[in-house]
C-alpha cells in the first residue's frame, strides 16, 4: 500500500514537472547571444543592429544585468545602469527570443566604448543646439526680411504717392500758359526747414502790395526741395513750404483767397542746381511765387 502511494506521488511530480516544462515557450529555452551597436532607445526597448538585422528590438527587464567589461581578460564586470545603454554603444546580449524581440538576460559593454558612444552623444546634441540656434537666427533674419519687404512697400505706395501729386501739379500749373508773368520772388530755406527766414518777408510784402495794382491778377506758389533724403521727406517739406508762403501772403499780404491758386507741392522736381554741391542743394531748396496776369485780360 506504501509502495502504490510512492509511485503515485513521483507520477504526480513527474508530471508536474513536464507540465512546467511544456507550458514554456520555445523559444524561452534557447539562450541568445548578439552582438551589436545601439541605434536609438525608447524606455525599456533598444534597437540594435546586428550583422543580421540593421533593426533588431532588444527588450530590456527590471531583471536585466547591465555591466561594463573590466580587467585586461575582460573577465570582471562593474554593475552599471541602464542608463548607460545610449546610441552608439557597442554592446553584447545574452536573453532569449520572445516573439520577435530578444528579451535581454545580460548586457555587457566596454569602458572605451562606453566613452566614445557619450563623445558621439555629446556632439549630436551640440550639433542640435547649433541647429536650433541656427534655425532661431534664421526665423530672425526671415521676420527682419519681411519687415523689409513690408517697409519697401509702403515706401513704393509713399512715392507712387508723392509722384501722382507731382503730375497733377505740374498739370496744373502747365495750364498757366494764357498767363504773364507780372513779378516773381524765390524764398530759400535751410535743410530740413519749412519756416520763411525774416529777410523775406518785406520781399513778399512788395509782392502782394504789386500784385493788387495788377488787374485780374493770380499769385502761384510752388514749393520745392532738394534730392538729399527721402523722397516722401522731400515732397512733404515743399508742401510745408509753400503752405507757409500762402499764409504769409494771406494773413501778412492781404491777398484775397480768391487770388490765390492752391499751393503746388513739386518735391524733388525740376531742380536748378547741382545735387553733388552744397551750393546746388540750397538752390533747390526753395519756393517760387508769381504773380500773373491773365493774357485775355491784360489785351483787353
Amino acid at each position: 500500500m506504501n509502495r502504490l502511494k510512492l509511485l503515485s506521488f513521483r507520477n504526480i511530480a513527474t508530471l508536474a514537472l513536464i507540465s512546467t516544462f511544456m507550458s514554456l515557450p520555445v523559444a524561452a529555452q534557447q539562450t541568445v547571444k548578439i552582438e551589436g551597436l545601439i541605434k536609438g532607445r525608447s524606455g525599456e526597448n533598444m534597437i540594435v543592429q546586428t550583422k543580421d538585422n540593421p533593426n533588431l528590438v532588444v527588450e530590456l527587464t527590471d531583471g536585466t544585468d547591465v555591466g561594463q567589461v573590466q580587467g585586461v581578460l575582460k573577465a570582471r564586470n562593474k554593475k552599471m545602469s541602464m542608463a548607460a545603454l545610449i546610441p552608439g554603444l557597442a554592446i553584447k546580449v545574452e536573453g532569449y527570443y520572445q516573439d520577435t524581440r530578444l528579451v535581454a538576460r545580460q548586457v555587457r559593454f566596454k569602458g572605451d566604448d562606453l566613452k566614445q558612444a557619450e563623445a558621439i552623444q555629446a556632439g549630436m546634441h551640440e550639433n542640435q543646439v547649433q541647429t536650433q540656434q541656427n534655425q532661431a537666427e534664421l526665423e530672425k533674419q526671415k521676420a527682419a526680411l519681411q519687415a523689409q519687404q513690408e517697409a519697401l512697400q509702403q515706401q513704393e505706395a509713399k512715392v507712387a504717392a508723392n509722384k501722382a501729386a507731382i503730375d497733377a501739379a505740374v498739370a496744373r500749373f502747365g495750364q498757366l500758359d494764357d498767363y504773364y508773368i507780372m513779378d516773381e520772388v524765390t524764398v530759400y530755406f535751410g535743410n530740413g526747414k519749412t519756416n520763411i527766414e525774416p529777410q523775406y518777408n518785406s520781399q513778399l510784402q512788395a509782392l502782394a502790395d504789386k500784385a493788387k495794382t495788377v488787374n485780374g491778377y493770380m499769385i502761384e506758389v510752388k514749393g520745392y526741395a532738394s534730392a538729399t533724403g527721402s523722397a516722401a521727406v522731400n515732397q512733404k517739406l515743399s508742401e510745408d513750404r509753400a503752405n507757409n508762403v500762402t499764409t504769409f501772403l494771406l494773413q501778412q499780404g492781404k491777398v484775397p483767397l480768391t487770388r490765390m491758386l492752391a499751393p503746388g507741392a513739386m518735391g524733388e522736381s525740376e531742380q536748378v542746381g547741382n545735387e553733388k554741391t552744397t551750393e546746388g542743394q540750397a538752390e533747390n531748396r526753395r519756393v517760387v511765387v508769381r504773380v500773373l496776369q491773365n493774357k485775355a485780360i491784360a489785351g483787353s
